[in-house]
């Protein structure tokens, strides 16, 4: 309450158009004496009047009878802003709000003195605790909502200059500044979060991409930047959900090639360790090998006819059933004790009686190249054409799977994982020919 008895609640009646509707009445405080609450309404009926002058000597009387009446003070603030002088009405309505800071008409008057001093921001913040406190003032609800898109469209304004010359703490604060004026804007949330990830806070940003798709779940950029977050933090699943989102939202937002990556990535996830840690491998093991070629060759090891195989070594090792899929295609054998030797190392002559085996498979697609890589005589410096591996050796080199360095072949040298990887990788692009 800010009147009593004593006090009228309205603002006094006054003979013709008042001149400054918009001015609120300062209403006084439960307990004034009348004799202050009638010089508050004398002086204000003056101040409508226009006249400036009386209403100035009655709200300085109120106060010299009691300086701590602050009506009186919020009076002349006004008065202030009639004679079109907003500095000493913004120090009047700031005496007032000091003895009370909830009052009311001191918020919304010192609101207008803001005004009128083109601070915006300030007399939004004014508005808005005017209104926290009295719900009613269903008119300034709507000078704060113009406040606050106007508030918002210089922000961000400010805020895209700065992000555009690479200032990206000045944009970072407009960002934030722009969202206090209108917290409700996802595309805002969106664009403070671009800016973060760009300075590399990648846990805020996180945070602002998804409060932009909770206000705005058909945002599909934020949902394809929450994908490339969650994607360098190798969270490929949750990754993967993301962009599913944003390409269900709009097909261009994330391209096919990042999906095809992301999807292999996803299906790698879910194969053993030991696979997994192959690409870091400094040797290569047997069920390493089966392993590549059962995985990345699916297709051409399901292609050949399957052979009887008896294997008595393999039992609860990881790569187990691509050991079967590579023996009973012929690709890999066993030894004459019907052991596999999955720890065994793989040397490079190894790995090019392997190759050929592939490449003898995929040459019902593809018979002319197959053929003419086979019956090549690659000359190989370090391999006589009268050697075992040479004709293995020949085929892998002819068909630039296991290139010479040097005009060597190097038989013994054991594979690292690194070039296993390539090696499949070459035999991949055959096989798709």
């Amino acid at each position: 309450m800010y009147v009593s008895a004593c006090a009228p609640k309205a603002a006094p009646a006054v003979a013709g158009a008042a001149k400054h509707p918009d001015f609120m009445f300062p209403v006084a405080p439960d307990g004034t004496p009348p004799a202050l609450a009638s010089l508050l309404q004398s002086g204000w009926r003056y101040l409508q009047l226009d006249d400036l002058r009386s209403a100035e000597r009655d709200f300085g009387t109120a106060l010299k009878q009691q300086a701590a009446f602050y009506p009186a003070d919020a009076a002349l603030g006004y008065a202030a802003l009639a004679r079109r002088n907003p500095k000493d009405a913004l120090t009047s309505f700031d005496r007032a709000l000091q003895a009370d800071a909830g009052y009311v008409p001191g918020l919304v008057g010192r609101g207008q003195a803001y005004l009128e001093l083109d601070r915006d921001m300030d007399a939004l913040a004014s508005f808005e605790a005017a209104l926290a406190r009295d719900a009613s003032l269903t008119d300034l609800q709507g000078r704060v909502d113009v406040l606050r898109f106007r508030a918002a469209q210089a922000l961000l304004a400010r805020a895209t200059a700065a992000a555009e010359a690479g200032r990206l703490d000045e944009a970072q604060v407009a960002y934030q500044q722009a969202i206090a004026a209108s917290p409700e804007s996802a595309f805002l949330y969106r664009e403070l979060a671009a800016v973060e990830h760009k300075a590399g806070r990648r846990a805020e940003a996180l945070a602002h991409y998804r409060k932009a798709t909770e206000l705005d779940p058909g945002d599909a950029r934020s949902h394809a930047a929450i994908g490339g977050i969650l994607d360098s933090e190798d969270d490929v699943v949750g990754a993967l959900a993301e962009y599913d989102r944003a390409r269900l939202l709009d097909p261009a937002e994330v391209p096919d090639g990042v999906m095809a990556d992301l999807r292999s990535r996803a299906e790698l996830a879910k194969l053993p360790a030991q696979y997994r840690a192959i690409p870091q491998a400094p040797s290569m093991t047997r069920a390493d090998i089966a392993a590549l070629v059962g995985i990345r060759l699916e297709r051409v090891v399901a292609s050949a006819t399957p052979r009887q195989m008896i294997i008595t070594d393999v039992r609860g090792q990881w790569a187990l059933g691509w050991i079967n899929a590579v023996v009973g295609a012929g690709i890999m054998d066993t030894q004459a004790n019907y052991q596999f030797d999955p720890a065994g190392r793989v040397r490079r002559g190894d790995l090019a009686l392997i190759v050929a085996r592939i490449i003898a498979l995929v040459a019902t697609d593809m018979p002319d190249v197959a053929e003419k890589w086979q019956s090549a005589r690659v000359e190989v410096s370090d391999v006589a054409s009268t050697h075992l591996s040479y004709p293995a050796v020949s085929t892998a080199v002819a068909a630039g799977v296991m290139p010479l360095k040097g005009g060597a072949f190097d038989l013994l040298r054991g594979v690292t994982g690194a070039e296993a990887i390539e090696i499949m990788g070459r035999l991949e692009r055959i096989a798709r020919r």
